[in-house]
Order: C-alpha cells, then sequence, then structure tokens
C-alpha cells in the first residue's frame, strides 16, 4: 500500500536541478514529508530558500547544520529512504568508490536506508565507459538507479542522460519500501475498454477509463510482480515498469493477445471492459445516409468470454475477474463467479466506479465476501493484489 515516508531528498549540481521543484510538490502532494539536502555547487542553481519554501522543512547545506556538527548522521536517521535527484556523474562516482567529501556523499556513506539515485548528465558522459562502471558497481552495492531518458539535453546534444521526469519518479519510488507479496511472479492483466468497429469511424465501446486496471497494474509491479499488460482504449496513461504492454482494441485481438502469453504466467486479472458483442457485419466505408429514413442494419455476434476460457484451462493460472454491475451487485457478482469459475470475483457498482478517482468494491472467494470501504483505485488495487497473493501464493 502507498503510505506517507519521510524522503530525504539530495540535490546535486546540475541544470536538472530546477526539476526537483517540481519533484518537491509533487511528493509533498502525494503526502510524504521531504527534508531537501544541497551540494554547494547546487545552491549556484537554485537558493535553498525555494526548497525551504517548498517542503516546509530547513534545508540542509554545507554551510547549515544543526549544532552538532552530524547533519548528515541525524538526516539519514529519521528519514525512510534516500533519493538523489539529480545526481550528477561525479556524485555517482564519488559514491560508487566510497568517497565521502561533501554534504551529499557524506549521508550516502553514513545512510541505514535505502538510496536511489536518478542520474541526469551530458549523452557522453552517461556512455563514458568509467560512468557505466560506477553505474553497474552502484547496482551490485544495492542502491536503486532510476535510468535517465532519452531526449534533448540543456547542451543541445540529443541522447540519453535526461532526468526521469518528476511524475515517474514519483510513481516508482513507493515501489522500493512496499512489501513484495508477488516477487518475481508472472501477472498478466488486461485493461481498458474494448472497441468494436462498425464501420472506420463508428464503433461500440463502453465508458471503462481503464483507471482501475492500471492501477492493479501498479499494485503488482510494486509487489515485485513482473507485469505483462494488455490494454484497450484507456483515458489514462499507461504504467511504468511494465515487463511487456501490448494494444489489443477489439475483444478478437485481446483473447488473441491473452492465449498468446497464458502460458508464461502465475495469475491472470482480468480488469478490461469487453464487449459482449461485436459487429457481424462492419463496413469497409463510412457509412451514409441514403436517403430513405431507414438506419442500416446492423448484426451483432458473440465475443469469446476471456476470463471463463482461461480459467477453464487444464493448467490455468490463478485468475481474477471483475463484475461491474449496475442492480444486485452482489447477487450478480456470486452467480458470475460460480459461472466462470474463477477463485476470486471482484464486484463493484458501475455508477460508484466507471471513470471516477475512487471505487468500492466486494472481494468474493471461497472463505469470504469482503466489503471494502470507498477508496482511491491505487489502494482499492493493493487489498486486491494481497488477497490474490494471500489466496494464491501464501495459502497454497
Amino acid at each position: 500500500m502507498i503510505m506517507s515516508q519521510k524522503i530525504l531528498l539530495a540535490i546535486t549540481g546540475g541544470i536538472a536541478a530546477y526539476k526537483s521543484c517540481e519533484l518537491v510538490r509533487l511528493l509533498k502532494k502525494q503526502g510524504h514529508d521531504v527534508t531537501v539536502a544541497m551540494s554547494q555547487s547546487a545552491t549556484e542553481f537554485i537558493a535553498p530558500q525555494t526548497f525551504q519554501a517548498l517542503s516546509g522543512n530547513p534545508v540542509l547545506t554545507a554551510q547549515g547544520g544543526n549544532g552538532n556538527g552530524m547533519a548528515h548522521i541525524n538526516a539519514t536517521r529519521s528519514a525512510d529512504i534516500m533519493l538523489i535527484a539529480p545526481a550528477t556523474a561525479n556524485t555517482l562516482a564519488k559514491i560508487a568508490h566510497g568517497i565521502a567529501d561533501n554534504i551529499i556523499t557524506e549521508m550516502a556513506a553514513a545512510r541505514n536506508i535505502p538510496l536511489v539515485v536518478a542520474p541526469a548528465m551530458n549523452v557522453e558522459m552517461w556512455h563514458n565507459p568509467a560512468n557505466q562502471r560506477n553505474i553497474e558497481q552502484l547496482q551490485l552495492d544495492g542502491v536503486h538507479i532510476l535510468y535517465p531518458a532519452h531526449g534533448e539535453q540543456a547542451c543541445g546534444e540529443i541522447g540519453v542522460g535526461r532526468i526521469m521526469e518528476a511524475t515517474q519518479i514519483v510513481e516508482l519510488l513507493p515501489d522500493i519500501l512496499s512489501t513484495k507479496l508477488l516477487l518475481n511472479k508472472k501477472i498478466l492483466i488486461t485493461v481498458g475498454a474494448t472497441y468494436e468497429a462498425i464501420d472506420p469511424v463508428r464503433g461500440i465501446t463502453n465508458i471503462s477509463s481503464g483507471q482501475m486496471g492500471v492501477a492493479l497494474a501498479r499494485a503488482c509491479r510494486r509487489a515485485g510482480a513482473q507485469v505483462f499488460l494488455i490494454y484497450g482504449k484507456l483515458q489514462t496513461p499507461l504504467p511504468l515498469g511494465m515487463t511487456h504492454t501490448e494494444e489489443a482494441v477489439s475483444a478478437l485481438a485481446m483473447y488473441e493477445a491473452v492465449f498468446r502469453l497464458i502460458n508464461q504466467v502465475d495469475a491472470f486479472i482480468s480488469v478490461a471492459a469487453v464487449a459482449d458483442y461485436r459487429v457481424a457485419n462492419s463496413a469497409a466505408h463510412k457509412l451514409k445516409k441514403d436517403g430513405s429514413g431507414k438506419p442500416p442494419i446492423i448484426e451483432l455476434t458473440e465475443n469469446p468470454d476471456i476470463l471463463q476460457s482461461v480459467a477453464q484451462l487444464p493448467n490455468a493460472p490463478f485468475c481474477v475477474g471483475f463484475a461491474a454491475e449496475s442492480e444486485n451487485v452482489l447477487n450478480y457478482a456470486r452467480a458470475k463467479r460460480a459461472k466462470k469459475g474463477v477463485p476470486l470475483l471482484v464486484a463493484n457498482d458501475v455508477s460508484l466506479s466507471m471513470g471516477k478517482s475512487t471505487n468500492q468494491v466486494i472481494l468474493l472467494d471461497d472463505f469470504a465476501e469482503t466489503t471494502l470501504p470507498e477508496m482511491d483505485k491505487d489502494r482499492v488495487a493493493d487489498a486486491i493484489v494481497a488477497r490474490m497473493s494471500h489466496l494464491r501464493f501464501q495459502a497454497a
């Protein structure tokens, strides 16, 4: 579950330091307590007062301190995690070789908490063999690397070296301290709405935003799983850190994608809002009014039931299904679980969830029917993952 953390954010001297302002703002918005430490060169790019205003905490610098000369020790002892963003090549080299000659490298050496670094540097510096050896050494030492992105750099060159965007860092950071209930498990998830074409510009779909499915993909990733994500129409960004992502817009395309991967995974979570029917006589060209006043005849044929087909496999993975109902939610959910033969089914009222950031669900399995309170979808996803883990991987 995503919980508030005490984060020690260290900022080293580089032009990317300005992006740390947005990082602090987003971390605070997510409920984290942020303390900022700045190297001397970082203060030459941005004044410490900026970060003090954004974080609400005093900023630690080489000139500051708490009166006993042990600010670097005390800061790491009171934090849950240390993040260096941006992390320059110089700072990475020093940490990799145990050099502690400034407030940031001293903190890194004195810490007893996880260390995460978000490198930012010129593309040639990033690919420099010495820098790559340092990155490898840091990984061997247990340091978590948030790898830089490819793009245009401040120097005008284009390549790998841009610091990971603040929104991405904020999404991935909680993974470091999360409980790994699904460590190394392979989870296949379908998300989003399918779309069945009537003609090249019209089709049958639904109002599912894909938020619940994406939240479940993030929750599985946080829990240490390798996540294989098949997605239809989405109204929310794809999550980071997926092992495999594949677009499958129609129900048949999604069915085929699932069965290409299903033998590789330990569990299947069917969250996608899949159309029950597709158009049997879809037109190759846009349908036009012919002046008769009669609408075109659209013939429908039933789509295969992806979840039921997977659940009935001889060596089926653990299956989690969803029942999005508009009435008699619990009764319909019980019947659906029995019909499809799935060990865990998540039921909810569509009026309380579709297109919204919160959800209220009931978890149905062989042992209990558990009603969860209304929560944001990330917390609902964590609860589903915890129950799935208990039923399949802990109680087994």
